[in-house]
Formats: structure tokens, sequence, C-alpha cells
């Protein structure tokens, strides 16, 4: 970690606390902001939320499989697909590979693995055959933030430029820049993910790749699943992120936003179709890092959890419009966290009372800034992610999976 960076998080933090305190309530004008409180976001929805119940079931299922990824580089994952976490819930998946590239800040895990389906067509959480490549979260998510710092370098399209061709072609990425870690990170699984996720393509040209990724991870499957798609050419490519964090500049985003199909109006049966899942969850700050300061920004396809507890419904789930939603994480993502705080008692939304006394524990600290979240809310994506134990982390032992059927039952096994 650099010295800088802590300096440079100081500062800011500093900056917002002297603007905050330098701005008196009277002349505070009315905000709207989607709270990242759990004091709303248990209590209330906003409006057009809630996905349907196969959406749901899909998200949760990528979520159990993202979390056994944290098996690698610990206890392991053996053939055909075993492990001391939530394996046995798949039988219809086979492993192919495991990668793990060490510990540093850009360091790799996952697995790839092929689901043959398992047929089961009247239940909400059915599988589908597809090739799974799997990317776990970094255990030095905290370092990675804190050198969120690191200059962005130029973001070269593909080819890839270990390719030889330069960058130049048909998918010529425009004053784009990526954070210079997360690009380190897919390179150095590069090498191991690439001859393995091929051969298994080869051998099931019909199966549609989705890859998954948590943390650092989503970062990583997101610039993996642009090489897959633009550079190799498969369009039946699928992504779903947990906490992913700003990748690149506005310019990178237009280009995911573009390879995707993320941009522009569509109805929420059409949303719930794109190739592209990039779900938050309240009070998560990660995907709000690196700051918008830094030239950082969030790219469309977002599905906010509004539910600060494990378990959410799916009528805790929004679809996002656009890169930045203010419905969603987007209404985080504000500097003046003080006046945001006392705009919700002009506008009734919480009492005085209420609002001092979060005041005093908040008071200069935007949500998007609140590190200590880390290892909570950045966590707990319909299970709590991270920790390979047998029945996965303690406080989901003897908790099933999600008991969902097609007629919208939300209730657990």
């Amino acid at each position: 970690m650099r010295w800088t960076s802590y300096i440079l998080l100081l500062s800011l933090w500093g900056s917002y606390l002297h603007n905050a305190l330098a701005n008196p309530v009277a002349t505070i004008p009315e905000q709207k902001q989607h709270p990242l409180s759990s004091h709303d976001a248990d209590t209330s929805s906003p409006a057009g939320a809630g996905v349907s119940v196969p959406f749901f079931a899909s998200l949760e299922r990528m979520a159990r499989l993202v979390d056994i990824a944290y098996c690698v580089g610990t206890t392991g994952i053996s053939p055909p697909f075993s492990c001391v976490s939530r394996c046995k819930e798949f039988p219809s998946l086979h492993l192919v590979q495991t990668w793990n590239t060490g510990m540093l800040m850009s360091d790799s895990c996952g697995y790839i693995a092929v689901d043959h389906g398992d047929g089961k067509e009247a239940l909400a959480w059915r599988s589908e055959p597809a090739i799974i490549v799997a990317f776990r979260g970094t255990y030095s998510i905290t370092n990675t933030v804190v050198d969120l710092s690191t200059i962005p370098q130029e973001y070269v399209p593909y080819p890839a430029p270990d390719d030889g061709h330069g960058g130049e072609g048909k998918h010529k990425c425009t004053n784009c820049t990526v954070h210079m870690g997360f690009l380190a990170s897919w390179r150095s699984a590069r090498e191991m993910v690439l001859p393995a996720l091929k051969q298994a393509r080869a051998q099931h040209p019909d199966y549609p790749v989705h890859l998954v990724g948590h943390s650092l991870g989503g970062a990583a499957a997101a610039l993996a699943a642009l090489e897959l798609r633009l550079s190799l050419g498969w369009k039946d490519v699928m992504v779903t992120t947990f906490g992913e964090p700003r990748v690149g500049n506005k310019g990178l985003v237009e280009y995911i936003d573009e390879a995707f199909g993320l941009a522009g109006d569509k109805e929420d049966g059409e949303m719930e179709k794109l190739p592209y899942r990039r779900v938050t969850h309240v009070n998560d700050p990660v995907p709000l890092l690196p700051l918008s300061e830094w030239g950082f920004r969030s790219h469309a396809g977002e599905v906010y959890i509004s539910k600060s507890d494990l378990q959410p419904s799916p009528n805790d789930l929004r679809l996002c419009r656009g890169d930045n939603d203010p419905e969603c994480m987007g209404g985080a993502d504000t500097d003046d966290w003080l006046s945001w705080i006392w705009g919700r008692v002009i506008n009734g939304q919480e009492t005085e009372a209420e609002v001092q006394e979060r005041t005093i524990y908040l008071r200069g600290f935007p949500a998007r800034l609140k590190l200590w979240q880390l290892f909570f809310a950045h966590r707990d994506y319909f299970w709590r992610l991270g920790l390979c134990v047998p029945g996965g982390d303690p406080s989901d032992w003897g908790r099933g999976r999600y008991n969902l059927s097609l007629s919208g039952s939300s209730d657990e096994l």
C-alpha cells in the first residue's frame, strides 16, 4: 500500500467535512437521493422495484457459484465438482480447471466448469447448459481500495496488445482508460483461462459462456468478457458481477455499454434479458470506487439490492436505468453527504432526532467512503460470500437454497 494513497483519501475526507460544515441547514436545497441507510432500505421500496422470480433465481444461483470460487487457493475444488462449501448443490457441473496467480493486489483465482443442465424445467432455479467461468474476489480488497490512486492506463482495444496488433481494428476504443490493477488481474489470469476455456468451447460449441465475479473478480470478469465478445467474436457471452468496482473512465463505460447492448431505454422485461447484470447492494462502497473525482465511471446493467440484511426477495431488487440511476447506487455518489442527510428532514423522510443521531456518526463521510463496511455489505449478495468452510459462512448454516417457484414464493427450504 502506498502512503500517498492514505494521504489522498484523508485529504478527500477532510474536504468533504469542511464543505459539509460550511453549509447551513437553511440553505440546503431539496434533494432526491435513494437512501443507502438500512433505515429506509428495509421498510420501503422505490417505485419500479421488483424483478421476476426466474431472474432473481438466476442471480441467486450465480452468487452461490461465485462463492465457491473462494475455495480456490484455500481448501480447493476437485473433480468432478467437489469442495467443502456448496459444490454438492450443483451435481450438473463438472470441473475443467482452477487457477491461482498468487496473493498480490492483482491476484486472480477462480475456476472453469461445464454445466450440463439439470433438466428441472418446472423449477425457477433450473440449470441450463453453459460453460461457467468464476472469478474470486481478492482477499486484499482493502489494499486494492486504498491503492485506488493508481494512475489509469490507456485501454488498448482488441486484438490485445500481446497479440502484436497494436489495438487497431473495428473495435477501437476511443479515449478509454482502465484501472491498472484491474487490468493486471485479468492479464495475470488470461494465459491460464483462455486455453482451457477455448478447449471447453470446442467440446461444447452450443453452450453459452457465463462469466461471474465478485469484487475484484467482477472487474476481471468485465475485461475478460470484452475480449471474448469482441476479440474472439463469441456473442453468447453473459456476465454477472457482484460488488464490481468501477473499471475505467467514461470512454470505457460507453465501450462496455455498446458491446453488451446496455445503452438506451428498455422495458423491465428487456432489461432482465440483457447479457450483463452488474449487481450492487445498499451500503456497499466498492461499486462507487475508484472515485469519480479520479475520472472513473460506472457502466449500465445495474441490478440494485435495496435491502441491507440477508435474505433479500425479488421485491428488494431494482432494475436500474442507465449508467448512474439516482434510485440505485448512483444516489449515493454525492460529495455533500451531510447536506443529503439533512435534506431528508426537509422532505419528511426522517425525524430530526434520527438525523442528528446519524449525523454524529457519519459527519463528513460520504457513503461511498465508508470503507469499514467492506467486510459487511460488500459480502452480502444473496449469501455471505467469501468464506470456504463446510456449509458456507457460519451465519448461513442450516439455511437451504431459496425456495422459489414460478408462482413467486420466496420462502426457503
